[in-house]
């Protein structure tokens, strides 16, 4: 009787752990986009902090991302049981606001594109003497720190999307593992990233010639590398943000999947480069809306 039930409780364990691993990997999925967005950002945020303080500054926003998950888990799981129903606006409203943040990074980047601060103009910043750099790195740090909250919440909200109707441990137990993941990967490689030109320098003052070739090719491709980021991190936004709304919007849906279902009987990989650019049309068209909506209440509201 002892042996049945242990075995009883083995298969439950294992049942439980199979179901955590596949809705962790959906989970993890769905989130890419915004996590890819998420390390191209807070890459660009350490951007112009002094060489010998970039690692300081990573783990400090790293620290805050892992409160940010603090905040943000517990109050998933209490909507989760108490509000199910509020899952999908809550998806449909992080969804759009990723929409709406890719259309002004875009505007701000065409319309604004002299005002922007160059690398040397940051360098110059680090240098002069009259600037706090306390004050600069902790201004770098929060407003990292502000960005985390918002993404965060998204792979959050996300994440609790892909679990509807999952039993309460389960939604514990992968909503943790991703926002742990999530954490230590992200911060991990902005780390790496950041760090990159030193290995890069590093390899090049080397005697022997071919590392000093690699140390020279990781020099030329470190800004490329930022730039590619930057370009893939706005991209997520419109792929991950258009697919949430199109999935909250039945005829969009439709529509998505009628487009894929045609063409993966031609190619899986044509269904999938046409269902994601049908996605990013629809996160391009609902951030320009958004963006609109919101320039044009902000004049009224300025004129009254």
């Amino acid at each position: 009787m002892a042996a049945s039930s242990l075995l009883a409780l083995i298969d439950d364990i294992s049942t439980l752990l199979d179901d955590v691993a596949l809705l962790t990997k959906v989970a993890a999925t769905k989130t890419t986009g915004v996590m890819g967005d998420d390390l191209a950002l807070n890459a660009e945020q350490v951007a112009g902090v002094r060489v010998d303080r970039e690692l300081p500054v990573v783990w400090a926003v790293a620290k805050g991302s892992f409160v940010n998950k603090l905040i943000l888990v517990p109050m998933a799981l209490v909507i989760s049981a108490f509000m199910p129903i509020a899952i999908m606006p809550l998806m449909m409203i992080g969804g759009l606001f990723l929409c709406f943040e890719g259309v002004e990074k875009l505007a701000h980047k065409l319309l604004h594109h002299a005002d922007a601060p160059t690398p040397g103009a940051r360098l110059q910043v680090v240098a002069d003497p009259a600037v706090d750099l306390l004050a600069f790195e902790k201004d770098k740090v929060n407003g990292a720190v502000r960005t985390d909250f918002v993404l965060s919440a998204e792979i959050v909200v996300i994440t609790l999307g892909t679990m509807a109707g999952a039993p309460l441990v389960q939604q514990v137990v992968v909503l943790s593992a991703v926002a742990l993941g999530a954490t230590v990967l992200v911060y991990g490689l902005v780390a790496g990233i950041v760090k990159v030109d030193d290995l890069g320098l590093a390899l090049h003052r080397q005697a022997d010639a071919t590392a000093r070739r690699l140390g020279a090719f990781i020099l030329r491709a470190a800004p490329l590398l930022m730039k590619s980021l930057s370009v893939l991190g706005t991209a997520a936004m419109f792929t991950v943000g258009g697919s949430i709304i199109a999935h909250g919007v039945p005829a969009i849906e439709h529509l998505v999947e009628g487009v894929g279902h045609t063409l993966a009987a031609r190619s899986a990989v044509l269904a999938f480069i046409g269902t994601t650019v049908l996605d990013a049309l629809v996160g391009i068209v609902s951030g320009v809306m958004a963006v609109t909506l919101f320039t044009v209440s902000k004049k009224m509201v300025r004129t009254k």
